[in-house]
């Protein structure tokens, strides 16, 4: 058994035990494989353990690697995911390559994205981003802004508004970390009852795994837990 796939069953395991702990079904929660700074060789390792879902920060570096994967492995799906900070002049090429963004905090990313999905392709999977700890260095639309934006974008042709995405200020104290993700689900639940059709929290990473899913991710973003310690260039 690979490296890679030892370490996925080891995540597994883990989400397995906060669902359990949460009395939610290890179903309702899947997982983002991020492989930002790894080669392609590393995301057909893992797609070999059964991963389809990646997501990637790099723009340059993503494209690449999903060019990569289409050529080695034309007959699988894969879903690709944009999470890192997005500048206007970089949608088109996000907006062509991705299924899913989690990282709209502006309307005018929102609107060309949209204008930019290429025709013929499903809408593309929007998650809007939060700064739910209110961090001058943290990318994200303040809490206050989020029914605006999200009525904006949800009108965006070619465009999916799924839900809410959020990278707390890191706490190691689980009280402190839950109290954080509790409130990005409260305004999830809010959206939802102003008539928003979202099914997605996209929280949790590995080092506060278990208080993410214990108020309510649906979606983990774990990287260095199965690929291992990052090398940047």
């Amino acid at each position: 058994m690979s490296t890679i796939s030892h370490n996925l069953q080891a995540v597994d395991a883990s989400i397995v035990a906060a669902a359990d702990a949460a009395r939610r079904p290890r179903a309702s929660i899947s997982l983002l494989a991020v492989s930002k700074t790894f080669p392609p060789a590393a995301v057909i390792e893992a797609v070999g353990a059964g991963q389809r879902a990646f997501g990637e920060n790099y723009l340059q570096e993503a494209l690449d690697k999903i060019a990569a994967l289409a050529a080695a492995l034309p007959e699988v799906p894969l879903a690709w995911h944009f999470i890192g900070p997005i500048q206007s002049n970089k949608t088109r090429p996000i907006a062509a390559a991705f299924d899913w963004v989690h990282t709209v905090e502006r309307l005018k990313i929102a609107e060309r994205l949209s204008e930019q999905r290429p025709a013929g392709l499903a809408p593309l999977n929007i998650c809007l981003q939060v700064n739910i700890s209110g961090e001058a260095s943290k990318s994200g639309a303040a809490p206050a802004a989020l029914p605006e934006l999200a009525r904006a974008v949800a009108l965006l042709p070619n465009l999916r508004l799924r839900g809410l995405m959020a990278i707390p200020e890191p706490e190691t104290d689980p009280a402190r970390q839950r109290a954080a993700f509790a409130a990005v689900r409260r305004l999830y639940e809010q959206l939802r009852a102003e008539g928003h059709a979202l099914d997605t929290l996209s929280m949790g990473m590995s080092g506060d795994l278990g208080a993410a899913i214990a108020e309510g991710a649906t979606m983990v973003r774990i990287g260095s837990a199965i690929f291992g310690a990052r090398h940047y260039d």
